[in-house]
């Protein structure tokens, strides 16, 4: 006999369960980011020789620095 349940895991709990593991996923990835974002608000930089910087070079990165290692 076939189950055809409106509740079978592949109906309608199926659906609610990969929706609220998306929101879980999500919810998890926000409030990183918020976590990394409060992080590296703190830490200011300045543009050392902004003389030099090339449009195009990967030495630019050298010239970021952060402020406390100032």
């Amino acid at each position: 006999m076939e189950n055809r349940s409106i509740f079978a895991l592949h109906g309608i709990t199926g659906l609610l369960v990969a929706t609220v593991l998306l929101l879980v996923v999500e919810g998890t990835l926000v409030f990183l980011a918020v976590g990394v974002q409060q992080d590296v608000a703190q830490d200011y930089y300045y543009i050392e020789d902004a003389k030099t910087v090339k449009m195009f070079s990967a030495d630019n990165a050298s010239h970021v620095k952060l402020l406390k290692d100032k």
